[in-house]
C-alpha cells in the first residue's frame, strides 16, 4: 500500500505521468508505474477498480471522494521524514534481532554495502 496524502506539486507531477502513461506503449507504461510507486509511493491499485484503466479522470475522482488528500508541502516533507526514520528504525531493529539470534551475516548485508556505495559516489559527484 502506498501513500494517500500528497502535495499539490506531487499531484500535478503524478497527473503528468498518468497522462504520459495513457499515450505510452506497454513497456513505457510499466516504467511509468514504477516511477509512481518508487518516487511518489503512489500505487494505482490503491485507488482504481480492478481491471479498469487508471488515468487523469480517475485521479481527480479519487481526490473528489477524498481517497487522495492534498496537504501543504511542509506537512508532506515532515511525513516523508518520519516515514524514513521509521524505516531506518525498523531495519536497525531487525538487524539487532538477527544479530541476537545469530542469523545476521554482516558480509552478506547488501543493503549496507549499497548505501556505502551510493554515499561514496554521491561524494565523488559533488567533488567533481
Amino acid at each position: 500500500m502506498g501513500r494517500n496524502k500528497f502535495s499539490q506539486k506531487e499531484i500535478l507531477e503524478i497527473a503528468k505521468l498518468l497522462k504520459m502513461k495513457e499515450k505510452a506503449n506497454r513497456l513505457k507504461q510499466k516504467a511509468i508505474r514504477h516511477v509512481l510507486r518508487v518516487d511518489y509511493e503512489f500505487s494505482i491499485s490503491d485507488f482504481n477498480v480492478p481491471g479498469k484503466n487508471f488515468g487523469l479522470d480517475e485521479l481527480y475522482a479519487a481526490i473528489e471522494r477524498h481517497a487522495i488528500v492534498i496537504l501543504d508541502d511542509a506537512t508532506i516533507a515532515d511525513m516523508k521524514a518520519k516515514r524514513e526514520r521509521d524505516k531506518q528504525r525498523d531495519a536497525e531493529q531487525k538487524r539487532s534481532e538477527e544479530m541476537a539470534e545469530g542469523t545476521h551475516d554482516e558480509a552478506a548485508d547488501w543493503q549496507k554495502a549499497m548505501k556505502d556505495w551510493e554515499d561514496y559516489y554521491s561524494k565523488q559527484e559533488k567533488a567533481d
